[in-house]
């Protein structure tokens, strides 16, 4: 089997956002979790042009399972898979891991050519994003890989969102984990 991610050993365990969900969140999280806008522009708010990306991993793979029933994909089908860790002067801010099938980056090729650019800065430039639904989860140190406890110092349990955004109605999945430096 072929690597589905550099950040988690398995599939972390997702909880559907429902009414609700967002009072069973630190409130520090809550504002993280729950931000409409980019998470990049807010970053840039804070820490200005420190904001980096530094790419982990991106390479076309078959999805996690929820990732797949999510986007309604068939069972072998591939994803662009990135993932990368957002930071400013060194200090580790979010992880995030997106999967992009190849009908969105038909509609929308420059998500296939981002380098070292934020997701964000990207696709909310598309007039018409739409947030399709949004998950929550809060995963322990033993579902990331010794790769990712390094690369981002993780010494404790993250909580993290999943959402599925859509532009032209081709849909994309976004998972983001709030680092403590950030909360």
């Amino acid at each position: 089997m072929t690597t589905q991610s550099v950040l988690f050993n398995r599939e972390p365990a997702w909880q559907e956002n429902r009414i609700g969900t967002r009072h069973q969140l630190p409130e520090t999280v809550q504002s993280w979790t729950y931000e409409s806008g980019s998470l990049t522009q807010r970053l840039r708010a804070v820490y200005g042009d420190a904001v980096a990306v530094k790419v982990l991993f991106q390479q076309w793979r078959v999805p996690f399972l929820t990732e797949r029933c999510l986007l309604k994909l068939p069972e072998h089908r591939v994803c662009l898979s990135r993932e990368v860790l957002l930071h400013a002067d060194g200090k580790p801010l979010i992880l995030a891991r997106t999967i992009i099938p190849a009908t969105t980056i038909k509609i929308a090729s420059s998500l296939a050519r981002l380098g070292t650019r934020p997701l964000g800065e990207v696709i909310f430039s598309y007039p018409k994003l739409e947030r399709i639904a949004m998950d929550v989860t809060l995963i322990n140190p033993a579902y990331w890989t010794a790769s990712a406890l390094t690369t981002a110092h993780i010494e404790q349990p993250l909580w993290g969102r999943r959402t599925v955004y859509a532009i032209k109605h081709q849909q994309m999945l976004v998972s983001e984990f709030f680092l403590p430096e950030i909360l």
